[in-house]
């Protein structure tokens, strides 16, 4: 297993002690253990409806954005959640699917919004629906104003410390996951992201400048099949991209504009059998020519894929600390590392 999932998945004791997996993630996010500890408030999904304005005790809805305080949320049963308006996270909130299936799916999906310390984990989303402006229950039981939103699975805006792991993500409208306006300090980790034209955008557009501060980790991700480009799409901020299994694209894999650095670390490309085998394109500034930091250090690359590094210069470093650092792993051991990219089958009777 990944150093995340080894944290974790050997107890089989795992579900008397849920809170447990704040301390097994890594990378950029750092620790999340402002989601665990005594003052925790464990809240249970028993009615898969949904109210965006008014939201019912029971529902996904009352528990992600009307419960001030931490909040760990589990689902008493299987459940498909068709969301009436974009879901609005709290801070502090942990939204776990372990050991059933949950899907939030056919309508709009999730946005963590000026909010930190946000754990999901292990949650289908799929066929998310650009959404029409209108009133929503925002973080804290506020109602907000919410303008057009483009139909992503999940979408990052102003928010930090972030962690998003185990989860499976295909066929939306817009994209499956977008970390955009000053969003920083997010781990991107063992999701599995398939079927999809645009996957996954780091920053939010080329004006948005505050973006160069965005540090994002992506590691032990499974991209593919049927992914054409954005895995991810880099504008001004840093991103170490380690430990990915890439199953074939379309357009590109890795791509960026706006000065971005990004470090991909013995990641698995596996070029498709027809189209472009350059895993990496850059968009040009036609005034000046755009300068941008791509390295590869120690990637793989099967049936013909080929990566165009920045000429000359250094590696970046992620430079993280010790409680976000983790080893990255020798390519060959990628398929393995991946094997269990996704949301997990946990069964009652054993480990997951």
């Amino acid at each position: 297993m990944n150093a995340i999932d080894r944290c974790w998945r050997y107890n089989s004791e795992w579900r008397r002690h849920r809170s447990e997996l704040a301390t097994c993630s890594v990378g950029y996010a750092g620790k999340m253990l402002n989601n665990m500890g005594k003052d925790l408030i464990r809240y249970k999904v028993t009615d898969l409806s949904d109210d965006p304005i008014n939201p019912k005790p029971g529902t996904l809805r009352y528990g992600a954005s009307m419960i001030q305080g931490k909040v760990w949320i589990t689902f008493q049963r299987d459940m498909h959640i068709k969301l009436e308006k974009p879901l609005l996270i709290s801070s502090f909130t942990t939204i776990d699917g372990r050991g059933i299936k949950v899907e939030i799916a056919g309508n709009a999906c999730l946005m963590i919004f000026k909010a930190t310390n946000v754990i999901i984990h292990g949650i289908r989303v799929h066929h998310c629906k650009p959404q029409a402006p209108g009133i929503v229950m925002g973080p804290e039981g506020k109602l907000i104003p919410l303008g057009h939103v483009d139909g992503d699975a999940i979408r990052l805006v102003t928010a930090s410390k972030i962690w998003i792991d185990h989860n499976t993500l295909y066929d939306c409208q817009d994209g499956l996951l977008d970390v955009t306006r000053g969003s920083t300090n997010v781990t991107i980790s063992n999701n599995w992201f398939k079927n999809q034209d645009k996957v996954m955008l780091l920053g939010h557009d080329d004006g948005y400048v505050r973006d160069q501060n965005m540090m994002v980790t992506v590691v032990y991700n499974h991209f593919g099949p049927n992914c054409n480009q954005r895995m991810p799409r880099i504008r001004y901020g840093y991103a170490h991209v380690a430990n990915n299994l890439y199953q074939g694209w379309v357009q590109y894999a890795i791509g960026g504009s706006m000065e971005p650095s990004l470090k991909s670390e013995s990641n698995l490309f596996i070029a498709p059998i027809v189209g472009s085998k350059e895993v990496t394109w850059r968009k040009a500034n036609n005034k000046n020519g755009d300068r941008w930091e791509f390295y590869s250090v120690g990637d793989a690359f099967e049936n013909g894929a080929s990566f165009t590094i920045t000429k000359g210069g250094h590696v970046p470093k992620p430079n993280y600390t010790k409680e976000q650092s983790f080893e990255v792993v020798d390519v060959k051991f990628v398929r393995s590392l991946t094997r269990s990219s996704g949301v997990l089958r946990c069964t009652k009777t054993s480990i997951c």
